[in-house]
């Protein structure tokens, strides 16, 4: 029989904890059901050992630490993470975790903003940071994505236990998405229910703060896994500038056989000389990157077997 885990991060929670662990339950009642507390100063861990919860702690301060722990910890074939801030429906919790488990899907994310999310979150400036987050992600991934930052998620074993978290904080949704694009997964979505927090409960994401950290994660990880074209699209500027300064030096140089802007021709000349070590630093960079998603394909294909 296979084995669902329910993970649920947690950080102050008391208010709506019991309600997501009792309405996973009764959606999926063969699955164990982890709480991780993450430094709560509430009753959050009270309420999810009262309700069912096997609840765990983890001392480091942020998400992507207590995701990290989730992974490593917790034996399951089936993984489905949610928030415990009682915004997500379990109603999409089989469905989920079927994509999962008959169809082989390697990741299904549960999409907010196909169904109620811009509708109903309070937060006008959340709706913009993910819509914009989602044309970035697509653009440069070449990817169709409707819902990067989404905290419902279902996951495979061959997931969760060969990605590499880097991650601190909220920024975690993104890293695992990228990270899902790059190495050709299969990713499904489906559109699930979305409601604001129940009055009383706040949110723990910052929109300016935390939305510099996924944009600054963002950045990171497309010049990790798309180095050539992160390194050659700063090459190319580079080139151009340097050829503008040199066309009015040549230009003199065929006029009157004389170069008396040497300044210019060596600075643009270094500008040039820098714009061709970047290129070449990317297309070796590519070259390793391709090399190890072939290991990582090996990897998966080793622990399938």
């Amino acid at each position: 029989m296979n084995r669902i885990a329910v993970l649920i991060p947690c950080y102050n929670e008391e208010l709506t904890i019991a309600r997501v662990v009792t309405d996973f339950r009764a959606q999926l009642p063969e699955a164990e059901i982890y709480v991780y507390d993450n430094n709560s100063t509430d009753k959050t861990a009270e309420e999810a050992r009262r309700a069912g919860a096997i609840v765990r702690r983890e001392p480091r301060q942020g998400k992507g630490n207590v995701i990290r722990s989730m992974f490593r910890q917790v034996d399951a074939d089936c993984y489905l993470m949610v928030d415990g801030d009682d915004t997500y429906s379990a109603l999409h919790a089989c469905e989920m975790c079927r994509l999962v488990l008959e169809e082989g899907a390697d990741m299904v994310i549960g999409n907010r903003l196909s169904s109620t999310y811009l509708e109903v979150n309070r937060r006008p400036l959340h709706n913009s940071g993910n819509l914009f987050v989602r044309w970035l992600i697509n653009k440069l991934f070449h990817s169709e994505v409707h819902d990067i930052m989404t905290g419902y998620r279902a996951m495979g074993r061959a997931f969760v236990k060969h990605f590499p978290v880097l991650s601190k904080g909220f920024e975690i949704e993104t890293e695992m998405t990228i990270h899902a694009l790059d190495h050709n997964l299969y990713v499904e979505e489906i559109p699930v229910e979305y409601r604001n927090r129940p009055d009383g409960s706040e949110s723990k994401l910052n929109t300016v703060s935390d939305g510099f950290r996924v944009l600054k994660t963002i950045f990171l990880l497309f010049r990790d896994y798309r180095p050539f074209l992160f390194f050659s699209s700063i090459a190319y500027v580079l080139a151009a500038v340097a050829v503008v300064l040199m066309i009015p030096v040549y230009r003199e140089y065929l006029q009157t056989g004389l170069v008396p802007r040497f300044p210019t021709l060596i600075g643009s000349g270094f500008i040039l000389l820098f714009a061709i070590v970047l290129w070449a630093g990317g297309l070796i960079l590519e070259v390793i990157g391709k090399k190890h998603r072939q290991l990582y394909e090996l990897l998966l294909n080793r622990s399938a077997c």
